[in-house]
């Protein structure tokens, strides 16, 4: 199949090329950085530089890409987690999904594979499964991102859009280890290959890509994408 990844040399994204690569994918990839461009190159994939802000760039990218797939990776949390990065990276979610899943549609993408955040459950009965309600919208920049990158996703006609509910990554090029991640976490590594299974099968829809823990459940990603963490 032919992939276009969205944000594909950050830290899943160098996990998820080689997986895809290695399955047989035609891989084209996004950045803005022409270091991470090639990087991009090296691993197989085809790279373009684009900006998702830019609408008009990246429709052209996806449509000369002609994929049948379409993976979002897409934040801006590189250089950590402050304030102003997360409000940075909210307001991706918000501003550069429209724009990708709109690019999507217009080339004839099938599906649409979009990273969420398994930390934005509301309080409530555990464990938490994927019908469970979510937080509001004003309790922080990043909430409302996601939000908002769920209903564009979940919501546009003419594609499945399917949403991966990540835990907080750890592992090679995050900002965690397995022993001082935050809870709900889960290793890049397995957040890539329940990407890459996502790519190739399963309904559209949400799923939880989670370690095993007591408060979310992941059997839906389990049973569904064949994955397990």
């Amino acid at each position: 199949m032919r992939v276009f990844v969205a944000g594909a040399a950050g830290a899943i994204g160098r996990q998820l090329i080689s997986l895809l690569v290695g399955a047989g994918h035609d891989v084209t990839g996004t950045t803005r950085s022409t270091e991470r461009a090639e990087w991009l190159a090296s691993a197989g994939a085809r790279p373009i530089i684009v900006d998702a802000y830019d609408r008009d760039a990246l429709r052209a990218a996806v449509a000369d890409a002609r994929p049948d797939v379409v993976v979002h990776e897409l934040t801006d949390l590189a250089r950590g987690f402050d304030a102003e990065n997360i409000a940075s990276s909210g307001r991706l979610r918000e501003v550069g999904t429209r724009n990708l899943v709109d690019a999507a549609v217009a080339a004839g993408a099938g599906r649409l594979v979009a990273q969420s955040g398994a930390w934005v459950y509301a309080d409530g009965p555990l464990p938490h499964d994927e019908s469970h309600p979510l937080r509001d919208p004003t309790d922080s920049p990043d909430v409302r991102g996601i939000l908002e990158l769920e209903r564009v996703v979940m919501g546009t006609p003419g594609i499945d859009g399917i949403v991966l509910r990540y835990g907080f990554f750890y592992g090679p090029n995050t900002a965690f280890r397995a022993v001082n991640a935050p809870e709900p976490h889960v290793s890049v590594e397995a957040a890539a290959r329940a990407t890459a299974a996502a790519v190739e099968r399963g309904p559209a829809g949400l799923y939880n890509v989670v370690d095993d823990n007591n408060a979310i459940t992941n059997v839906r990603a389990r049973n569904l994408l064949g994955w397990q963490p």
